[in-house]
């Protein structure tokens, strides 16, 4: 165990012998972050990712400087995947410091459970803690049911079934209810959806091993999706609001969905399979279908959805796209509020024509060259919301999990984007 440090903020640049525009500095009282730039808090967050790569895995933040934001921020950069890494503060009000632990207790969660080998977080176990991690935060608030395995086939609920037939572990869906209005007949104004594949093989469309790897973390939107809730239940949000996670394995085996095969979904929309790693968008119609069936004014779906988005955004930004402008508006406010990183891809009308199929309604991936694979897995999703051109919006969660750590990140799963969406809910 590492001997506990202190950790000051100085807004002097460093003495030269530290080279030139030095982030961290040492003397005899612990550590100094250096704030000499115009993004004071990517320099704490990269101070705190310097010291837990230095080995320095208990942290005292002293001195002055240190509000909200910048110990969140130092807490970012300095966690890594391990246990064993410690920060104290002091100095905060009281509403700052409930708003911190809030945070924590939030991000904790979800980075803990995407972390976690897909042998521990099957799909039944990821419906039932999330829906009893909710149930923690206001017990007398929340309801929840899960759907799993035959019974799924039995209320039509077809796309989750059949990604997650040819797995063991059967699949399953969440249906929570948090409501604070004490009327069990108050509309629902929001309902959030969220991808649940615990692990993605790509099924006959088999990934490559590298591309496998990371594969644990395909629930990375189910994960978000419970965070967002659980920020918001502790900020105090008094709405209705209704959480679906769509959970399934996408593995092989002699039961596995096929290329060829179409899914008749309970609105009777049809979906030939084209490729079977594009397994995703299927669980989540369902989830769309319900939400929509619960008549919210907002459905905001979360999920690990593509590598398009990934590869223009890289792990910095999630990716938001929506036909209502408005909303979005307010969805890139929200994340510049909370200071996390979110950015519009585009999505129209175009985009709802570009899978076509010669045996369904559509296909499940758009083919030719140059596709915007991004938007037309967006656009897929909308023929599953019932008024997809306003009060829908859809997060391809980018930014979720990274496979190597960064000057700012640490390897693995990282909360980003709870913030975001607890503050869209909360408006």
């Amino acid at each position: 165990m590492s001997a506990n440090m202190f950790v000051f903020l100085s807004r002097e640049a460093a003495d030269e012998k530290w080279g030139n525009n030095a982030l961290l500095t040492f003397n005899t009282e612990g550590a100094v972050v250096h704030l000499n730039g115009n993004q004071p808090l990517i320099a704490i967050q990269r101070a705190g990712r310097k010291l837990d790569g230095q080995g320095i895995k208990q942290v005292t933040l002293a001195g002055e400087g240190w509000d909200l934001e910048a110990i969140w921020a130092f807490i970012q950069g300095h966690r890594n995947a391990k246990p064993g890494n410690e920060v104290s503060w002091s100095g905060l009000s009281e509403a700052d410091e409930a708003e911190l632990q809030a945070r924590l207790t939030a991000t904790e969660w979800v980075r803990e459970i995407i972390n976690q080998p897909a042998e521990i977080v099957r799909p039944s176990q990821l419906a039932a803690r999330a829906g009893e991690f909710i149930k923690s935060l206001a017990p007398d608030h929340v309801t929840y049911k899960i759907i799993k395995g035959n019974d799924l086939l039995d209320e039509g609920w077809n796309g989750t079934h059949t990604v997650g037939r040819g797995s063991a572990c059967s699949p399953a869906m969440l249906r929570l209810d948090y409501n604070p209005t004490g009327d069990a007949n108050a509309p629902v104004h929001t309902c959030l959806v969220g991808k649940g594949i615990t692990f993605d093989s790509g099924g006959y469309s088999m990934k490559p091993s590298a591309g496998m790897s990371a594969m644990k973390a395909d629930m990375g939107g189910s994960a978000l999706a419970t965070g967002g809730l659980a920020l918001a239940i502790a900020r105090g949000t008094n709405k209705r609001i209704k959480l679906i996670l769509c959970c399934a394995e996408n593995m092989v085996s002699g039961n596995a969905f096929k290329l060829g095969d179409i899914i008749t979904y309970k609105n009777g929309t049809t979906v030939e399979i084209l490729n079977t790693d594009a397994e995703g968008r299927l669980v989540l119609a369902d989830g769309l279908i319900y939400a929509s069936a619960q008549k919210p004014k907002l459905i905001i779906d979360c999920a690990t959805l593509t590598g398009a988005a990934k590869n223009a955004l890289g792990n910095d930004y999630h990716a938001l796209l929506s036909f209502d402008q408005a909303l979005s508006q307010k969805a890139l406010k929200a994340a510049a509020a909370e200071n996390e990183g979110l950015w519009p891809l585009p999505l129209a009308e175009n985009h709802r024509e570009m899978m076509p199929s010669s045996f369904a309604d559509l296909s499940n991936v758009s083919m030719g060259d140059f596709m915007p694979g991004a938007s037309t897995a967006a656009a897929f999703l909308s023929y599953f919301v019932d008024n997809y051109q306003q009060g829908w919006m859809h997060i391809d969660a980018s930014g979720t999990y990274r496979k190597s750590g960064n000057d700012m990140w640490g390897t693995g799963a990282t909360g980003m984007g709870v913030r975001t969406l607890a503050n869209i809910i909360c408006q």
